[in-house]
């Protein structure tokens, strides 16, 4: 490990209306190593990374790098120091109007004065160049806003690889990817490493930790609370000092009672996306439908929800045909959709979190064309309550919680509504172990309450432990079905990656 390159964050303090949000932080960061920094949802490891790359600045701290003291008041000094970061939420990173090659070489081409002196073609071979150095082959003329999560995430690695970086911030840059692009990005990392370059990699999936990261620090309730290279500890101890307790991993127990159908979906297709989807969810039933990245599970959860219009095919809710032209017909209908992409579909981001516990009750809420604030704050304190959403007030922007506590305000918003079918897309992704623990807690008393839950997701285990029946999805298409307790994981990646098995 190379010790010449060297960034430290010494006594790091910041505050939000007064909430301490970190308490004397130190970090530090060599060149040439991956570095994992680890906490449960709100332990402060994002307000210190916005502070590292420039969205915020400390109130008390100094960030030294190379032996020298930096002042980093925005994005572009972090930039100029060599820091550089690729975020969870994609799309919050990237201009979707913007070609492939713009969004990759996009800081160079936003210098002042650049656009008069670029030479697109050769931009355009560099941008590409580039992407190959990953193994993608995308399109460069094609606009960021038409490729799928796990493109737009290789483009925004594409980008750091373009600029002479000495520090990476790799934040969940997994959560989107498949087995395949994963495995691509860890040996771009050790690239990256190999030639001196500094990363911190926060990532709450514990097996990648324990396989590339060179050191583990782990933060609890703002402040660092364990720092230890990976081969002297382990994951019971890493988890451990996150929780500050012994976790085991809970899942709904299968106590409810399965009662008569609520959702059947019959022969619904959009082009090769989703092809002949047909099953059904009953009262009381948790129903996984499992598949790797690009199988057509987020395309489905739209086309339920009247986000996408499909070719063909019909939804019934409790014998009723839905015509999901736009998602006020299926929230009217009885559907409630919880988005894989919480940021940009699941809450307003910008809103309180009161404001974003009543988006699917304005109408009940509302007289006249005014909001009753006296039951809008009714209604956020008892969801806060009851979910444990952690928030400095109901009034607190939705954009300064934890990873975490945003899933909980995106489903919390459809407790109160008559919804009886309750669609999961990847509801725990970017979310810590204890985070998880309270989602399937929710799911369990939807499923205890007669909901009829459909569970979307890439995380083959938790389709294991919560589902009662697991549907595997493979190129758009229904390929397997198992009931509770036949399913391995073996079993589920063979037919989920298409080595066995028939549309169903």
């Amino acid at each position: 490990m190379s010790t010449s390159k060297q960034l430290q964050m010494k006594g790091i303090r910041k505050a939000f209306s007064g909430v301490p949000a970190l308490r004397g932080v130190d970090f530090t960061v060599q060149g040439g190593e991956v570095h994992a920094l680890l906490g449960a949802n709100g332990a402060g490891k994002s307000t210190l990374m916005k502070i590292l790359s420039g969205a915020y600045t400390q109130d008390e701290g100094a960030i030294i790098i190379d032996g020298l003291q930096a002042n980093i008041a925005s994005p572009g000094d972090a930039k100029k120091l060599g820091i550089h970061c690729v975020y969870q939420e994609v799309d919050t990173a990237l201009v979707a109007e913007l070609s492939v090659a713009e969004n990759v070489m996009l800081d160079r081409i936003s210098a002042k004065g650049s656009r008069l002196w670029i030479n697109w073609g050769k931009l355009e071979k560099e941008a590409e160049a580039t992407l190959a150095r990953l193994g993608a082959s995308i399109p460069v003329r094609k606009k960021a806003g038409e490729l799928s999560l796990a493109e737009k995430q290789l483009v925004l690695i594409a980008r750091l690889l373009t600029e002479q970086a000495k520090y990476v911030i790799f934040d969940e840059p997994t959560a989107p990817l498949s087995l395949d692009e994963a495995e691509r990005l860890f040996h771009v990392i050790e690239q990256l490493k190999g030639e001196g370059i500094g990363i911190v990699f926060i990532s709450h999936r514990l097996p990648e930790v324990f396989r590339i990261c060179d050191r583990i620090t782990v933060m609890r309730d703002g402040e660092r609370v364990f720092t230890e290279p990976t081969a002297d500890t382990n994951v019971d101890e890493v988890v451990h000092a996150m929780l500050g307790r012994v976790f085991e991993e809970e899942y709904p127990k299968s106590d409810a009672p399965i009662g008569d159908i609520l959702l059947q979906v019959d022969g619904l297709a959009r082009g090769r996306s989703v092809r002949n989807v047909s099953f059904e969810a009953r009262s009381g039933e948790i129903v996984a439908i499992v598949g790797l990245v690009g199988a057509g599970k987020t395309e489905l959860s739209r086309l339920l929800f009247g986000a996408d219009q499909s070719d063909y095919g019909t939804v019934k809710v409790s014998g009723r045909e839905v015509r999901t032209k736009e998602p006020a017909d299926a929230i009217q209908g009885g559907i409630a959709l919880v988005p894989e992409e919480r940021r940009t579909q699941g809450i307003l981001v910008g809103d309180s979190v009161q404001h974003n516990l009543s988006l699917p009750l304005l109408n009940a809420f509302s007289r006249f064309g005014f909001m009753s604030g006296k039951k809008e704050s009714n209604n956020a304190h008892a969801v806060i309550g009851k979910l444990g959403i952690k928030t400095s007030s109901p009034q607190q922007q939705t954009a300064f919680l934890s990873g975490g506590n945003q899933q909980k305000v995106s489903i919390g918003k459809w407790l109160p509504t008559d919804a009886s079918v309750y669609l999961f897309d990847e509801p725990t992704k970017g979310v810590d172990i204890g985070a998880k623990s309270d989602i399937f807690r929710i799911i369990g008393q939807l499923a205890e309450q007669g909901k009829a839950i459909v569970y979307l997701t890439c995380e083959f285990t938790e389709a294991i432990g919560i589902a009662d029946r697991i549907l595997v999805m493979c190129d758009g298409a229904l390929v397997k079905q198992f009931m509770r307790g036949e399913a391995t994981q073996q079993q589920l990646l063979l037919h989920a990656s298409g080595g066995k098995g028939e549309q169903v």
